[in-house]
């Protein structure tokens, strides 16, 4: 299911009374599924080559500093090597607390970073914010009804929910 994180399906906060709103957002869904166990936070670059730089400046590394490599995902079907993009996925594990990937979140609602997923060791519950919101999946449809129930004010009016 999707959330939104400012009022009015608004996509960009332009205040800090709006990054209020949009941490604690998503912070209230993040610790209804994780709170008390361990989370892995995931983030993203990509790089025409598997080892260089990234191809777009990102504050991924200063933001996700104890991140290692977890994968890299090679799209190499271009028969031109200029096409080929190399993803790579960095991973750490950490108990999870209120506020302890603010920055992260911060970056993501500003569209600085993108590609960011919070999830528990099972993979089970998967939380994927971005700029205007957030995916979330869930192990049940109980138990994402539940969490759809606690916040029908984020949800989209949209008739799809996106």
């Amino acid at each position: 299911m999707r959330f939104h994180s400012l009022p009015g399906s608004k996509r960009y906060p332009e205040s800090e009374d709006e990054y209020a709103i949009v941490l604690d957002r998503y912070n209230t869904i993040l610790d209804e599924l994780f709170t008390g166990t361990d989370v892995f936070v995931v983030t993203m670059d990509w790089s025409d080559t598997p080892t260089g730089p990234a191809g777009y400046p990102t504050p991924r590394q200063t933001l996700h500093p104890g991140s290692i490599r977890w994968w890299t995902e090679s799209d190499q079907d271009d028969p031109d090597p200029e096409f080929h993009t190399h993803t790579r996925l960095y991973a750490d594990r950490r108990r999870w607390n209120r506020g302890c990937v603010d920055g992260l979140l911060r970056a993501v609602a500003d569209e600085a970073l993108v590609e960011v997923f919070i999830a528990d060791g099972e993979l089970r519950r998967i939380y994927h914010p971005y700029d205007g919101g957030a995916d979330v999946i869930l192990a049940t449809p109980g138990e994402r009804d539940g969490v759809r129930d606690r916040h029908t004010d984020w949800l989209s009016n949209h008739p799809a929910g996106l």
